[in-house]
Formats: structure tokens, sequence, C-alpha cells
């Protein structure tokens, strides 16, 4: 069974071997999604499965007619990734004044590779590090994020600007060894 329409076609017969063959075939690139999201290990694997066991419910209501079906189970699996962080207690709520936008210029991942971004996303708080990952690497507008997460605009740059300033400092210290 190789043929992604054979394995769509099981599980929308709820097979069992072809739920597993999908999500073992989808498995890494939905764990790297996950991971930008989240540092424990336990919570990764708790976000990977919420989202497929999301993709196997709805598997009837994808329509190869509207895209690809990668981009189909990336969103489910992202936004299962953003339904777990928005139902945490919230950490804080701190909001960046005006005069700190120009701020929001440098980009700490500009020319960094993936074990380099993973490894600086797993210094930052969880709620920084949601947002930071859905404004650099999943190029979410801070409006996005407000709406997705549930939190003003205020909080979502005070993150970004938290992100930065901590990302400096992570990659300084690299670089300095």
């Amino acid at each position: 069974m190789n043929q992604l329409s054979d394995i769509l076609a099981g599980c929308k017969r709820n097979d069992r071997k072809c739920q597993k063959e999908l999500y073992y075939h989808f498995y890494p690139a939905m764990f790297s999604l996950c991971r930008k999201f989240f540092q424990d290990e336990h919570e990764i694997q708790t976000a990977l499965n919420n989202g497929m066991m999301k993709v196997f419910k709805n598997i009837g209501q994808y329509d190869d007619a509207k895209g690809d079906f990668f981009n189909w189970i990336y969103t489910i699996v992202r936004n299962t990734c953003l339904t777990l962080i928005r139902n945490r207690k919230p950490e804080m709520t701190v909001e960046i004044k005006e005069h700190m936008e120009g701020i929001l210029l440098y980009d700490p991942f500009a020319s960094a590779e993936w074990d380099e971004i993973f490894h600086a996303l797993d210094k930052l708080a969880p709620a920084t590090r949601a947002i930071c990952s859905l404004f650099y690497l999943e190029n979410f507008s801070i409006k996005e994020i407000c709406t997705e997460m549930n939190i003003k605009e205020g909080t979502v740059k005070w993150h970004l600007n938290e992100s930065r300033n901590r990302l400096r400092e992570i990659v300084t210290k690299s670089q300095n060894k």
C-alpha cells in the first residue's frame, strides 16, 4: 500500500493499518511542526497524537480539489498545537509600548539551521516560544497571532521582543564558545 490515495481511502473506511501507515508517513514532518511549539517530548507527542486523531476523525471532509493533503494535515496539527497552548493558564500578559515597535525588525532565525533553531527555541518560555514560532517560522502576522491565541496585540509584541532578546543572548553565547 504505497499510494497516498489508497491509504486515504483506507483511512476513510477506518482501516487501522492504513491509519498507522498514514501516521508514520507524516510523522517526521508533523513531529518537527510540534517541536516548534513545545520542548517537552510528552507535549510534542500529545500535540501530534491529538492532531492525528482529528485528522482521522475528519478525513472524510478532505477534498483534494481544494488543496494538497499535506497542507490540510499540517493545518490541523498546527491548530491542535495552538489549542493546547491556548488552553494553558496564561503565564504572563505584558504589553509593549508603541515606542518599542522598532525592535520588531530583527529576525533571529534569518540564517539559522533547524538544529540551531530548535536549540534556541528550547531556551524560551512556552508562550514566547509559540508566538516566536508562529511569527518567524509559520509567517503569521501579529494580528493573526492575536486571533489564534486570543491575546492582545501588545502582548504578542512583548513576546516577540522577549524572544529576540533571549535569542540574541543565546546566539552571542554560542558564537563566543
